[in-house]
């Protein structure tokens, strides 16, 4: 266990704060050790990722980030330095998602991190905090959708097609990748048709504009669906519900598209649809271990690769603005060190 007097005395982080006018304003700053949050665990952080969620705690949206200041980045990844409950030696390399981090708790953007031993997952033999925060929450969201999905019955077939909502975007990108892998039939549907080169290059077979998706006019619809990993929410949603096929299932996970579902009991009661809601940040350990041993199979770094730009940490508030206005395509590694 290392002694805690040679962890750093200070560490820089991406703060958070309200400046003189009350608004609140993101800007990077070295702080003492001492302003580490509680928590057995204290990490030398290599890697975060930008996610949506945080692209709305960076930029100030309201009721994101529960107190001020604070330091966003719901994702980290890097080296034990010390454990006070013995469970993890210095010099592992760790991953951290969900858990309320960067959002309750000071998260990833910043050199050090102190976290409950509870939270933390050992990172899959053979990879690096590089790779784990390629997938990041988006890509651990996508695993817990698709064995949610396989769960409820759906296997590959090119008769079981399988609709990704949102394809573009990291939990998209990273769900047709991911079906794709194992086989299944996938459609794409995208709000930005000029990312149909890539979305192919994952493993998607037909892409759909968002705007040709079928809107909800009924209660029920043309039944076309065996499956659903939604990630826009709203109309989008409410209109693959609707046209899911008998016993197929829809995964949600997003609501970039909003947070209304105006459906009807219909699809469940009448075709015996499933509706799965997946939750990211308080899933227990064990399934957490094991989409994480899922992801170092089935999404390797060369599969990761085209879909993963890796930026600095004081480019984190202009990217913000990028990712809420739909600009950023797959993921996005912050080098946290760099």
């Amino acid at each position: 266990m290392t002694d805690t007097a040679s962890l750093p005395s200070t560490f820089r982080a991406l703060r958070v704060f309200k400046d003189g006018e009350g608004q609140p304003r993101a800007q990077l700053d070295t702080l003492p050790h001492a302003e580490l949050p509680a928590g057995e665990v204290t990490v030398e952080v290599t890697h975060s990722s930008l996610n949506y969620k945080d692209g709305m705690a960076v930029s100030g949206r309201p009721g994101i980030l529960r107190r001020l200041p604070m330091t966003p980045g719901i994702d980290l990844a890097g080296k034990v330095l010390h454990d006070v409950s013995g469970t993890y030696q210095p010099g592992e390399t760790v991953i951290v998602t969900g858990w309320g981090l960067g959002e309750r708790h000071d998260g990833g953007y910043a050199t050090l991190a102190r976290v409950p031993a509870a939270w933390l997952v050992r990172a899959p033999a053979g990879t690096d905090a590089h790779w784990a925060m390629s997938v990041g929450t988006a890509g651990f969201t996508a695993m817990l959708a698709v064995m949610a999905l396989e769960d409820q019955g759906l296997r590959p077939g090119e008769e079981g097609e399988v609709l990704v909502t949102g394809a573009a975007g990291g939990v998209g990108s990273a769900a047709v990748a991911l079906l794709a892998r194992a086989g299944f039939n996938i459609t794409a549907s995208t709000g930005r048709p000029q990312e149909a080169d890539y979305l192919r290059s994952l493993g998607a077979r037909q892409i759909m504009d968002r705007a040709d998706l079928p809107a909800l006019r009924r209660p029920l619809e043309s039944e076309r669906w065996a499956g659903v990993i939604d990630t826009v929410g709203g109309a989008t949603l409410a209109g693959a519900y609707a046209s899911t096929r008998t016993h197929g299932s829809v995964a949600v996970c997003g609501l970039a598209g909003g947070a209304e579902l105006n459906a009807t009991v219909y699809p469940l009661i009448l075709r015996g649809v499933n509706l799965l809601g997946i939750d990211s940040v308080t899933c227990p350990s064990v399934r957490r271990e094991a989409a994480w041993a899922r992801l170092a199979r089935d999404l390797p770094a060369q599969t990761l690769a085209p879909m993963t730009q890796t930026r600095g940490l004081s480019e984190v508030p202009g990217l913000a603005q990028e990712i809420l206005a739909g600009r950023v395509r797959g993921r996005t590694v912050i080098d946290v060190q760099g």
